[in-house]
């Protein structure tokens, strides 16, 4: 007997909802005319309808890619099917189309639903009012489908150092991969005993081509998967350490201005800012983006313009020798170019008490690790720090965990919070602050089971926790700058004005962000008196190149 022919997947769905035919015919048509090949455009003509349609679609186990709604239709407004629509598909993309008077509305419904995108009618014409805004969306919804997808198969513990270390590596490098918790599924039981694997040999790392990796490095797991790279030039006009917001927008810069440009990233792209769950505050993205958006964008748009990005690499040493500059690689390179901008950023300070060097890994994270966030459904959150990284935590946090709980030693959030998330925090029900407040020692077998926790009195309460997360400040990462340029006393590297004079050799004074090695730049938060923003982070990396430019010249 022959075999049946498989069916073709069915492409996922964008679903439109309008009380008005002929709007909704309308929207219908021209989203098939841009987007059809891809997506199946699916119509309702109410909210009750729409939500009706979701279920079928969850049920049959299809994808959701896009919900388009109308805002004024009778019986169910257009931010309130959102709110529904959301619960059933919360990875959805979600825009509102409204008319001119309700701008007001739109604008509130981007807080209250978490709306990306708000259209005004009529959207003509769709090619440059439509199509580009739905086609970023996509976009974006395609790159976290694909991630959720995964071609590589990653088998762990979940409370195990070496398995969030990989699966954090995957996750950051936008590598796609699934995990697979040992304890929790089968599937990741049955897949050991296909490929005979022990368990003791943990983490495993399927890759598509059938190899079978046990126990990777994050450095062996890159280079397998092509992430590292290599370098393709002997010499640069321009070496970029770090792949912050500050390294990747001079790498963007760099190379639209016609320098050979290479960018050096020891973990992923996006620095510290690239775990940020939510970035409110960035000129021009009125509903926010994560940090992993931001660092996506940033890093095709670099690679786009030419510029060369490797990763997983780290720079060691920097040597000026006559009018060049070499700077060092810890896989044993050596980058050889006429200017450097460092822009390697700082490292989250380790908190130093009982009990958090055995556990972390284990339940104890510094930074957001969001790859944890949905393991931490229904369980108890803790995140210690109080700046606008751990409120972000926070609210991204609160959205899976049962409970959250903020240890802050300050006595209030103003101090180092941004207004907005302040507000975000105190609407939450499940997120609990504790100001004057912080964690003693952590104890569990394992695994983190509890926090003793010293409040304002100095009495001291044990803290039942699943999961903790850390942010209590920052380290400049310059110990491989030692001796070479001047630094200040908390290692932050000193520039422009701020170079002393005994260290600076030529006639001319140093350029604004010129270190005490001409042809050396520093950008971001690895400057000393820097604003510790991403905007800003981005803004220093472009007014690098600039400079650069006019070293270049005087050169």
């Amino acid at each position: 007997m022959s075999a049946q022919p498989t069916a073709p997947p069915r492409r996922p769905a964008i679903v439109a909802v309008d009380d008005e035919p002929a709007v909704l015919a309308a929207v219908a048509r021209d989203l098939r005319r841009g987007f059809g090949e891809r997506y199946r455009v699916l119509r309702a003509g109410s909210g009750a309808e729409a939500l009706e349609l979701l279920r079928q679609l969850r049920t049959r186990g299809d994808q959701v890619a896009l919900l388009i709604a109308d805002q004024r239709m009778p019986g169910m407004a257009g931010t309130d099917y959102l709110v529904q629509a959301r619960a059933m598909v919360p990875e959805a993309k979600r825009v509102l189309l409204t008319a001119y008077a309700d701008t007001e509305a739109a604008i509130a419904a981007i807080n209250d639903v978490a709306l990306d995108y708000y259209l005004l009618k009529p959207w003509d014409p769709p090619d440059e009012q439509l199509f580009p805004v739905v086609d970023d969306l996509l976009t974006t919804w395609e790159s976290g489908a694909a991630l959720e997808a995964g071609g590589v198969r990653v088998i762990g513990h979940r409370f195990s150092k070496e398995s969030h270390d990989v699966r954090d590596f995957l996750a950051r490098n936008r590598v796609p991969a699934r995990w697979l918790d040992v304890e929790r599924d089968s599937e990741a039981r049955e897949l050991l005993r296909v490929a005979g694997v022990d368990g003791d040999r943990l983490p495993v790392a399927l890759l598509e081509d059938g190899t079978v990796l046990e126990r990777p490095t994050v450095l062996e797991l890159a280079e397998r998967l092509g992430v590292a790279g290599r370098p393709a030039s002997d010499h640069y006009d321009l070496v970029v350490v770090g792949g912050g917001p500050a390294g990747l927008g001079a790498a963007v810069y760099g190379a639209s201005e016609g320098l050979r440009t290479v960018m050096v990233e020891r973990e992923a792209p996006g620095g510290q800012a690239g775990q940020s769950s939510r970035i409110e505050n960035y000129l021009g993205f009125p509903a926010g983006l994560s940090g992993s958006d931001l660092a996506r964008r940033a890093t095709t748009q670099a690679r786009r313009l030419g510029a060369e990005l490797l990763t997983v690499q780290d720079a060691v040493a920097l040597r000026p020798e006559g009018a060049g500059r070499l700077v060092e690689l810890s896989g044993g390179g050596v980058l050889s170019a006429s200017c450097v901008l460092v822009a390697s950023g700082v490292s989250y300070r380790q908190l130093d008490v009982q009990g958090f060097a055995e556990l972390t890994g284990a339940g104890i994270y510094y930074g957001a690790a969001l790859t944890e966030a949905r393991s931490c459904s229904d369980q108890h959150v803790v995140v210690i720090g109080g700046a606008n990284s751990a409120g972000q935590a926070a609210v991204y946090f609160s959205k899976y965990a049962a409970r959250v709980t903020m240890l802050v030693r300050g006595d209030s959030l103003g101090r180092s919070m941004s207004h907005y998330l302040i507000e975000q925090i105190a609407a939450l029900p499940n997120v609990d602050v504790r100001t004057g407040s912080e964690a003693v020692a952590a104890d569990g077998d394992g695994r983190l089971a509890r926090l003793v926790v010293r409040g304002p009195e100095g009495a001291e309460e044990v803290l039942e926790a699943d999961a903790c997360f850390v942010f209590i400040g920052a380290m400049p990462r310059t110990d491989w700058l030692d001796g070479v340029v001047a630094r200040d006393g908390r290692g932050f590297i000193l520039a422009g004005p701020d170079v002393p004079a005994d260290r600076w050799p030529l006639k001319r004074e140093p350029y604004l962000l010129e270190t005490s090695v001409p042809g050396v730049f520093v950008a971001g938060d690895v400057r000393a008196r820097s604003v510790k923003r991403v905007a800003s982070a981005v803004g220093e990396g472009s007014m690098a190149v600039s400079l650069i430019h006019q070293y270049l010249l005087d050169t």
